[in-house]
């Protein structure tokens, strides 16, 4: 019997690679070059399965093919809001992600960004690569403290769930979380953490909010100049999540005219293009969407999409399917 079609559309861990080579016949994109809509519509018309990334635009310019071969397209990564699910159903295919395997990597790199937005590191960074630094100074650099502050947590799935840990446990943090739906008494319990009932109430009494909520339309400037507004003058917006959640232009406004402390993202509206208004802010940390970029999580990803790629070629149900 053949075996499967698979097309990946960028570079994975190469012990990932060659686990799909052995159990499919694999077209890898060996040049690594972001895929455009016309290059998606020739493979659907190729390829069982594509194993796409965030970077992969999936929308209708891309997905618009009579009849396609491919029946699965398996998710590398949680978030799926660069695919039109709504089309790709109606196409009778698949939807796979990876969840659970990168939440532990992408919350420590949430603490990452919290701690170098509150001490300024990247500031002092780019001060001594400069050559700038005139010495220690009783004035130079002063942040904020961490511990014992007040973290609100937006999304309080498995990744806020895990900054709540490090931020509780580690640092003596109180924790407040605003989810969807409710959260589990016992699993609050675990953070001593307090659920309240909507995004206006918790930004007022946070130091710091970190963002770790699904991304798309639902959700995009779910941050915007008047939840910016109801933010502490010395408070800090760290997302890890997805870019879109925050009105860039209006966070910029907030940083210039400081009327929020900082900021740290790891993630952007349109990336790799970085809206020049933030790039300017030194009241900012960027860095470039590493939050599942450890060889632990990136490989863990790529095997979990097999399982669900073994799954649904078996004919069972893919234990991650979203749609």
């Amino acid at each position: 019997m053949a075996k499967p079609r698979v097309l990946v559309t960028r570079r994975w861990p190469a012990a990932v690679e060659a686990r799909l080579s052995d159990l499919f016949e694999v077209q890898l994109n060996r040049d690594d070059t972001p895929m455009r809509p016309e290059d998606f519509r020739a493979a659907m018309g190729q390829y069982d399965a594509i194993l796409p990334t965030v970077t992969d635009k999936l929308g209708a310019p891309s997905l618009d093919i009579e009849k396609p071969q491919t029946r699965i397209f398996a998710n590398y990564g949680v978030g799926f809001s660069h695919i039109d699910v709504e089309k790709a159903s109606g196409q009778g295919i698949v939807i796979t992600n990876t969840p659970d395997v990168l939440s532990e990597c992408t919350a420590d790199l949430a603490m990452t960004l919290m701690l170098m937005a509150a001490r300024r590191a990247g500031e002092g960074e780019r001060e001594l690569r400069a050559g700038k630094w005139t010495g220690w100074r009783p004035t130079h650099l002063v942040g904020t403290k961490v511990s014992g502050k007040t973290l609100g947590i937006i999304g309080y799935g498995r990744i806020g769930q895990e900054m709540a840990r490090r931020a509780h446990h580690g640092f003596g943090m109180k924790i407040l979380a605003y989810n969807r739906s409710p959260v589990a008494p016992e699993v609050l319990a675990q953070c001593n953490a307090t659920q309240v009932a909507s995004v206006d109430e918790l930004l007022p009494q946070c130091d710091f909010v970190s963002l770790h909520c699904p991304g798309g339309a639902a959700n995009r400037h779910l941050i915007d100049s008047r939840r910016l507004g109801l933010m502490r003058p010395d408070a800090y917006l760290i997302n890890t999540a997805r870019g879109e959640v925050i009105d860039e232009s209006a966070l910029a406004q907030a940083l210039w005219f400081e009327t929020i402390g900082g900021a740290a993202l790891d993630v952007f509206d349109g990336e790799p293009d970085i809206n020049p208004q933030l790039r300017d802010s030194d009241r900012l940390v960027m860095l470039p969407h590493l939050g599942s970029a450890t060889r632990e999580a990136r490989e863990a990803m790529g095997f979990r999409v097999i399982d669900n790629l073994q799954d649904f070629f078996a004919g069972r149900e893919p234990r991650d399917r979203v749609n």
